[in-house]
């Protein structure tokens, strides 16, 4: 990464006000970590696609004032919404694929769990998945980081995504895609199973709530692996990665 540190901040009101103030884990890892001090440059990030120029005016035990120079609108945002559904993946894959969806431009992400899948999530592991996503828009210098839910089931997580011009569902088990991904345009869901994959019922039920089964080709691939495979090919078909 290059160019000053990014924080998100939800203390910003400028410009009725030039002064906001850095807390909590962003605090800790500006000073901690990255050794932030009076009169560094940094920008701020509102996390609705707003970025603040700053300069540190005071550093103190539990926050660091910084003063507001300027605003812009963050310029590295998708122009088309793209939402991924990922069964709940066993160790840090979760993490893996959050991180790297989040680079690829995703706007939110979706943790379900299906019936062969193995792994859970708490509300631990899920606020520190949204931690990487915020982590991962800082680094690839995205102005908003996707928020990450769960779900507890793969109804309500396909239920989620309705809205969505586009639904695909990846199976392992489909031969031939319904819909090819070269002629997609607009917004996106794309559904990914975990390492178990899906059950028949639960394809059904996909196509039921308007989900179009796609195949990722003759191979099988691991779960992270197929997420980032397929989040490449909708970004670079959607005009996201040219």
């Amino acid at each position: 990464m290059s160019g000053a540190r990014r924080f998100f901040c939800g203390d910003i009101d400028y410009p009725a006000r030039a002064e906001a103030e850095l807390t909590g884990e962003e605090f800790a890892h500006a000073k901690t970590v990255l050794r932030i001090g009076e009169g560094d440059e940094i920008v701020l990030l509102d996390g609705n696609g707003g970025e603040y120029p700053a300069i540190v005016t005071a550093v103190g035990k539990h926050s660091l004032t910084a003063h507001i120079t300027g605003s812009a609108v963050g310029s590295r945002e998708p122009r088309t919404p793209v939402r991924l559904l990922i069964g709940a993946l066993k160790g840090d894959k979760t993490e893996l694929v959050v991180q790297k969806a989040t680079e690829l431009g995703v706007s939110s992400i979706a943790v379900f769990s299906s019936k062969y899948c193995s792994a859970y999530i708490n509300q631990n592991k899920l606020e520190r998945l949204n931690r990487v996503a915020r982590e991962a828009a800082k680094q690839c210098l995205r102005s908003r980081a996707p928020s990450v839910e769960y779900f507890g089931d793969l109804k309500g997580a396909l239920a989620s995504a309705t809205q969505f011009k586009n639904k695909l569902f990846a199976c392992e088990f489909v031969h031939a895609s319904a819909v090819s991904l070269r002629d997609i345009s607009g917004p996106t869901a794309i559904v990914i199973g975990s390492e178990g994959g899906f059950a028949e019922e639960e394809l059904a039920l996909a196509e039921n709530t308007g989900y179009s089964p796609i195949s990722l080709g003759r191979r099988i691939l691991r779960a992270e692996t197929a997420a980032i495979a397929a989040l490449s090919n909708v970004m670079f078909v959607l005009g996201e990665l040219g």
